[in-house]
């Protein structure tokens, strides 16, 4: 079995996804945004992109791992 990818260079290549912005953002456009990736070898992760690039590359976390990271950001 291969290793999941940890990162996509064209975020528009997600099929499906449905990209959420921050509840932080302002109307600036200088956010961050998630999606669910719902098909492929990306299916069940989460991708995480810059709003000011929607079609750049985005980042991609396991459920557990997002969780971890937003924790320990609010933790701070």
């Amino acid at each position: 079995m291969s290793a999941r990818p940890r990162n996509i260079p064209v975020s528009t290549d997600l099929p499906g996804a449905r990209w959420l912005r921050s509840s932080y953002s302002t109307g600036a456009n200088n956010c961050v945004e998630t999606a669910r990736a719902s098909a492929g070898p990306w299916a069940g992760l989460l991708a995480v992109r810059d709003s000011k690039s929607p079609a750049g590359p985005a980042l991609l976390f396991s459920p557990e791992s997002w969780t971890a990271f937003t924790t320990r950001v609010h933790q701070r």
